[in-house]
This record gives structure tokens, C-alpha cells and sequence, in this order.
């Protein structure tokens, strides 16, 4: 079992920045691929990003390619989206999630993660 809780969030102008923070107890994290997730207010949730155990591999969504970037320190238990360019369209509850498989494969897929934390609200103004 593991808990996660994000935090970070916040109001930001359009082309701002923010770091979001997800950060676990329970067991190693190190043993869990991470992903965030993202879910506009009348829209599905969507996949963001995510990060392999060890951090060498790490995947985004076309809409945040060359913005956003997922890292991790194992050491703190904690997984990282730093957020630049921040447009009108990325405000959302962002939700951190996790699982102890290994297989690189649907990494986009929220059917894959058991783990979820409450999310954290950003909000871009225009």
C-alpha cells in the first residue's frame, strides 16, 4: 500500500510556472511507476505524464511536450511536475498516481494505477 498527496497548485497567470509535488508514505516508492493525471471541470481525465521507477524513462502527452517535465527523488518518496508555459487550457485538478508493475505500456492509461491521491486544483488565468 501506498499514500500519496499532491500539493503545489495554485492560481498562476498564462505563461507562468508551477511545480506540483507528490509526495508518498507507505511503502518504497521507488518501487511504483508514477504518472499525473489531469481532469478539466466536464471533461475526462487525462493522462500528463509519468516516470519509471528508477526515472530513466519518462513519457508526456503531446499537449505538454516541451512544458512540463516529471522527475523523482526516491530518496524523499516524492515525484515532481515542473510546469512552465502555462496556458488557460492546462487548469485542472492535477492527480498523482501510482503502480508497482515494471511494463512500460500503458503508461497513459488510468486503468493501469491502484494508487491515487486527492489531486490539487491549477488554475490558469488568461
Amino acid at each position: 500500500q501506498v499514500q500519496l498527496v499532491e500539493s503545489g497548485g495554485g492560481l498562476v497567470p498564462a505563461g507562468g510556472s508551477l511545480r506540483l509535488s507528490c509526495a508518498a508514505s507507505g511503502r518504497t516508492f521507488s518501487s511504483y511507476f508514477v504518472a499525473w493525471f489531469r481532469q478539466a471541470p466536464g471533461k475526462e481525465r487525462e493522462f500528463v505524464a509519468a516516470i519509471s521507477k528508477s526515472g530513466s524513462r519518462t513519457y508526456y502527452a503531446d499537449s505538454v511536450k516541451g512544458r512540463f517535465t516529471i522527475s523523482r527523488d526516491n530518496a524523499k518518496n516524492t515525484v515532481y511536475l515542473r510546469m512552465n508555459s502555462l496556458k488557460p487550457e492546462d487548469t485542472a485538478v492535477y492527480y498523482c498516481a501510482a503502480d508497482q508493475n515494471s511494463y512500460y505500456s500503458d503508461y497513459d492509461k488510468a486503468a493501469r494505477y491502484g494508487y491515487w491521491g486527492q489531486g490539487t486544483q491549477v488554475t490558469v488565468s488568461s
